[in-house]
């Protein structure tokens, strides 16, 4: 079977869960630039190197390109889980009128 044949047939994904996605995949990229920079931290106070990434990202070019690096990736990866999902449709439909007690 084709993996492309459901990206083909999905349809075209909202905009709000486009919008969603760019925004939890900035969310994530920081989360994942502070642990990043704060594994490196403890490994350059631990054995003595100079690795020049901080969480400065104004003071420091190398920790300013990984953070947009790892943000750009992260948005891409969960732009990606948009466009290839199709969106989720509930398995019945509640009706319009019920009868109440």
């Amino acid at each position: 079977m084709n993996s492309d044949f459901m990206a083909e047939n999905a349809p075209k994904p909202a905009v709000l869960r486009i919008v969603a996605a760019v925004i939890l995949g900035i969310f994530v990229g920081l989360f994942l630039f502070f642990g990043l920079a704060l594994v490196i931290g403890a490994f350059n106070s631990t054995t003595g190197m100079n690795i020049p990434v901080t969480t400065q990202v104004t003071e420091n070019i190398v920790s300013a390109i990984l953070l947009v690096a790892i943000i750009i990736t992260c948005v891409a990866i969960f732009c990606r889980m948009v466009y290839t999902t199709p969106p989720t449709t509930p398995e019945f439909e509640i009706p319009e009128t019920i009868d109440k007690f």
